[in-house]
């Protein structure tokens, strides 16, 4: 069963699940994102609102692994760590599927017709994503559709 999460603080992160599964973050960019990461350096990620559609499967679950994404300050390790670290942007809310599969995830969200924001964020150990990384055009509604995903 999916959990939605609207707004992220303490208390609800304490509410996510310590099980494996998939998660889709809700990050918030107050302003434009030049990526510095050499894979993608120099390209500009417009303020917005962006998903990331993630997995986690190590030790603490999902909980751990939002809760590392929440923080500001952590050392870079995956893609998306670029939009949450240091002030860049902030994860607002979130959407876990205990049991769930991030490329799945990504598929019910991703408006085929949509170019994704950056090719290969976030999916490169990935065969079937052109991106883990989507950008939201209109205020909930991509995020809504897949609440129900169980």
């Amino acid at each position: 069963m999916s959990l939605f999460i609207p707004e992220i603080n303490d208390e609800t992160l304490r509410q996510l699940p310590k099980t494996a599964g998939a998660y889709v973050l809700v990050i918030e960019l107050e302003a434009d994102l030049t990526l510095q990461n050499k894979r993608f350096a120099g390209t500009i990620l417009p303020k917005g609102t962006y998903l990331y559609c993630g997995s986690a499967n190590g030790p603490g679950g999902i909980a751990a692994r939002v809760k590392r994404h929440c923080k500001a300050t952590k050392k870079p390790h995956w893609h998306v760590d670029e939009l949450t670290s240091n002030g860049a942007g902030r994860v607002v809310s979130v959407l876990v599927v205990p049991g769930g599969d991030e490329c799945e995830l990504r598929a019910r969200l991703q408006d085929q017709s949509k170019p994704v924001p950056v090719p290969g964020f976030g999916s490169s150990d990935c065969t079937l994503c052109l991106s883990h990384l989507l950008r939201l055009r209109s205020e909930g509604s991509s995020l809504s559709r897949s609440s129900n995903y169980s």
